[in-house]
């Protein structure tokens, strides 16, 4: 399709009659939507991505990427149990290789364990439909073999989607879970900016992301945590927030 539109546009351009930039244009809107909605995961403009729960109950998740990490998990996981709160851990496959150990601990300890892919790769969202595939049932493996369960939420890398990936998700029968609250954990260091990011507009039915290897995740964390209590949140596992099933 966008091939025969290609071709269509260049046979019209040398049509004095009309301007290139005329014809181009549905051309370049549809590139710049396209590229929007991979971009963005609210969107759900390839594939179904869930963001937020339920607004006429006050609960809300927090959930993990990228670990599990031999650096801040373990200090995570310490600090939820103190507080008897349930999180839920995107996984990263060749990381649940390297620290079976560790999420073998979340697992016990009652958190919930997603798909994050096995290689979470810079171009990622470049692959086939096939290596896409094969990097999600590789990550599912490595997770399945620590926990005898095997995962059926997955978070996509960057928050990237693509056709790829869609079609990847909807062979393997994968829900794919974003986030309303996103906190740049990764590339903010300063605590109190932080914080305030993430606590200046909570709502009902909420989705933390942050990231387990971060230091200053691990600063903030039981002051959040404090926070959502007092404010009267409910602190909930995603997949109890969503009331949707963890594992297959």
């Amino acid at each position: 399709m966008l091939a025969g539109g290609i071709l269509l546009a260049i046979r019209l351009w040398v049509m004095p009659e009309f301007p290139l930039l005329i014809v181009l244009l549905p051309l370049i809107l549809y590139l710049v939507l396209a590229a929007w909605g991979s971009i963005r995961v609210k969107s759900n403009f390839y594939t179904p991505v869930i963001c937020k729960g339920p607004e006429n109950q006050k609960s809300v998740a927090l959930t993990f990427d990228d670990g599990p990490s031999g650096i801040n998990t373990l200090e995570v996981l310490e600090i939820l149990q103190q507080h008897k709160i349930k999180a839920a851990f995107f996984c990263i496959g060749k990381h649940v290789d390297e620290h079976p150990e560790i999420l073998q601990k979340l697992h016990e300890q009652g958190h919930l364990i997603g798909n994050h892919s096995y290689s979470h790769h810079p171009l990622f969202d470049l692959f086939t439909s096939k290596k896409v595939f094969k990097d999600l049932i590789l990550a599912n493996a490595s997770i399945e073999k620590v926990i005898r369960k095997k995962p059926l939420l997955f978070r996509p890398p960057y928050g990237v989607t693509n056709p790829m990936l869609s079609a990847a998700l909807q062979e393997l029968k994968l829900i794919s879970i974003g986030w309303s609250i996103r906190s740049f954990d990764t590339v903010l260091a300063d605590k109190e900016k932080l914080l305030k990011r993430v606590t200046r507009k909570v709502k009902s039915g909420d989705i933390f992301l942050f990231h387990d290897k971060c230091k200053v995740t691990v600063q903030i964390l039981p002051a959040l945590i404090e926070y959502l209590i007092a404010e009267g949140f409910v602190i909930e596992r995603v997949d109890d927030l969503l009331n949707i099933t963890a594992y297959a």
